[in-house]
């Protein structure tokens, strides 16, 4: 694509790089992205897809702003409270790049609609704040053989995962899914939420930074992928670590014998 002057200056420090160049930025100018959740990761995530120029950027979420958002949901301001997430978000994104179409949605995801809404876009984002939404976005992402980046955050600590189960290892190996690493979610209440456990704001910045470079990597087929890996950041100690992550041939989604073979056993998502 023929990029004008505007563009070449916005996009230049991409432009330079050898792994992106013109055809790269042109790459991410035609693809889409849905992101699911536009709280304490998803803000980060929206903000620098848009700065990119991530051309299309899907985002639902069915909350609306509120102050005690303010302290890690970045792409909201103040003058955002009581708006709907959705369009605080794309309102921001209009001040940041006029050349990145936001898609507001605001609903939840859930087992009616989750094929419906992810099959226009090329890779599926997760910022979720509970297992529900983890487990049926990868499910859908299974079904639609669609890449998901996809991250969690509690109090300190961080993690961000990359699931291509309908694409194979350098060796031939199945890649693995959110299932083969938690089968199902824990019991009501074994692990707390933000609200009830707290978060760091910064934190959600780290993390929402880091998913954003795998999505872009993944958007570009550049470097390494991180299917495959846990990566896990440990604020308070300043620490690294990458864990891998093989596929599970039990695994009741991407198995050798399935017992999930669609989205009607799911409640509705929900995301904050």
């Amino acid at each position: 694509m023929d990029f004008n002057d505007q563009q070449i200056q916005r996009y230049a420090r991409h432009i330079l790089l050898d792994q992106v160049g013109g055809t790269g930025q042109a790459t991410l100018l035609n693809s889409k992205v849905l992101v699911v959740g536009a709280g304490g990761l998803g803000s980060p995530v929206i903000l620098y897809l848009a700065a990119a120029g991530v051309g299309t950027i899907g985002v639902i979420d069915d909350d609306v702003v509120d102050l005690s958002n303010l302290q890690r949901q970045i792409v909201h301001t103040t003058d955002s409270v009581g708006m709907a997430k959705v369009e605080s978000a794309q309102k921001t994104v209009a001040s940041i790049n006029p050349d990145v179409k936001i898609i507001p949605i605001k609903d939840r995801i859930g087992p009616n609609n989750a094929l419906d809404l992810i099959a226009d876009y090329d890779l599926v984002t997760d910022g979720s704040d509970n297992f529900a939404t983890r487990f049926l976005v990868n499910d859908a992402c299974y079904f639609a053989g669609k890449t998901l980046v996809s991250a969690a955050i509690l109090r300190f600590d961080g993690q961000i995962y990359t699931f291509k189960p309908h694409e194979k290892d350098a060796g031939g190996n199945q890649l693995p899914c959110y299932r083969c690493l938690f089968p199902e979610a824990p019991p009501p209440g074994q692990i707390p939420t933000c609200a009830e456990a707290g978060v760091l704001g910064a934190l959600c910045g780290t993390v929402g930074s880091l998913q954003t470079t795998e999505i872009i990597k993944e958007l570009l087929g550049i470097g390494d992928s991180l299917a495959g890996s846990l990566l896990i950041y440990e604020g308070l100690a300043a620490e690294f670590r990458k864990i891998t992550v093989r596929a599970d041939p039990g695994c009741p989604l991407c198995g050798k014998n399935p017992k999930i073979t669609g989205l009607s056993g799911h409640n509705t998502g929900v995301h904050g």
